[in-house]
């Protein structure tokens, strides 16, 4: 039990990872907040929150929109009374082209929907995480290891985030505030399936080859799933990782070594 009794914060619930990270929470014995704007999803994920034997608080809101924040740290602390954790998984897809071609605008509104929203988020929670002596685990990627092309608005966002969390490290440490990363490769779930799938029909090629040629890269030949990722995550937000701050750690099976 990773975090029992904990309240964990997950601020952007997807259908993949934000999904497993709430769920593997609750199994793990954390009590859950949810954030995202798409209610119907919230509700089902605090449906599995529940089904896990844990309390779940789902509360819509739009991450870039700093009263909406507010609104939800109020909300966590009214209901639980603390937070000890706080997942910050929020990604809006920054613009696919290279360095040379992108609209700057558009990296703009980019790095504003990611980094500066991401870094508003924590700064809003930090008292609470103060007071418990908490923790933050920000979700980055594995862009972060590469520079393909169109890649490049795309690191240079994940760049800065992963900035905002080192030296937020260094500020909060000695507030006993822990501060860490994750850097996750493909996530074997719904969306990628469904792109490998397309990938095939444009080939004319069964899905699993698709799989098999990018798991082909890794170490163990496979893909990691939502709940691997998850489980880094949980270990950086529990107890067990009390030593580690400022760290980025690569769940990737093997991609890329860092």
């Amino acid at each position: 039990m990773l975090i029992a009794e904990k309240v964990l914060v997950v601020a952007g619930v997807g259908p993949g990872l934000g999904q497993a990270v709430a769920v593997r929470a609750a199994q793990h014995g954390a009590d859950v907040v949810l954030a995202a704007r798409t209610e119907s999803l919230l509700a089902d994920v605090a449906g599995k929150v529940t089904a896990a034997g844990r309390r779940a608080l789902a509360v819509p809101t739009d991450l870039t929109d700093e009263t909406a924040v507010r609104r939800l740290v109020d909300a966590a602390l009214t209901e639980f009374g603390r937070v000890d954790a706080l997942v910050q998984n929020a990604f809006a897809m920054p613009p696919m082209r290279s360095l040379g071609k992108v609209d700057l605008d558009e990296m703009r509104s980019g790095f504003d929907a990611n980094v500066l929203a991401a870094l508003n988020t924590i700064r809003l929670f930090t008292p609470a995480l103060v007071e418990s002596g908490g923790s933050v685990v920000v979700v980055n990627s594995a862009v972060l290891r590469h520079s393909r092309r169109p890649f490049g608005p795309y690191k240079v966002v994940k760049a800065g985030l992963l900035a905002v969390a080192q030296n937020l490290a260094s500020e909060l440490g000695p507030k006993g505030v822990r501060v860490n990363s994750v850097a996750p490769g493909w996530i074997w779930a719904d969306t990628l399936r469904a792109w490998f799938e397309y990938q095939g029909l444009q080939r004319g090629v069964p899905a699993r080859q698709i799989y098999d040629e990018v798991a082909a890269s890794t170490d163990l030949r496979r893909l990691p799933e939502p709940d691997e990722v998850a489980d880094a995550i949980l270990f950086l937000a529990s107890d067990l990782a009390r030593g580690i701050t400022g760290a980025c750690l690569d769940v990737n099976c093997g991609e890329f070594h860092h």
